[in-house]
Order: structure tokens, then C-alpha cells, then sequence
């Protein structure tokens, strides 16, 4: 097996595509809300 350094692997994939996924996440939360703020103030 290979020598293995912890903390020597690149990550920065990884963690890019964690960050893309958390901004997703933080957006699609923010649309949820304004559409039940919508239906909360506009409907009977």
C-alpha cells in the first residue's frame, strides 16, 4: 500500500462542490420561505 500522509490529499474539489451545494441549499430555502410568506399574506 501507498504511503499515506493525513492531510497531503487535494481537496479542493471536494470542497468546492460542498460549497456550491451549501449556497444551493441556503438559496433554495430563501425561495421556500418567500413563497409560504406569499401565500401566508395573499391568500384567505
Amino acid at each position: 500500500m501507498a504511503d499515506f500522509k493525513p492531510g497531503s490529499m487535494d481537496i479542493t474539489t471536494q470542497t468546492q462542490t460542498f460549497e456550491g451545494f451549501i449556497k444551493a441549499t441556503i438559496r433554495v430555502a430563501v425561495v421556500i420561505f418567500c413563497i409560504l410568506l406569499f401565500m401566508a399574506v395573499f391568500t384567505s
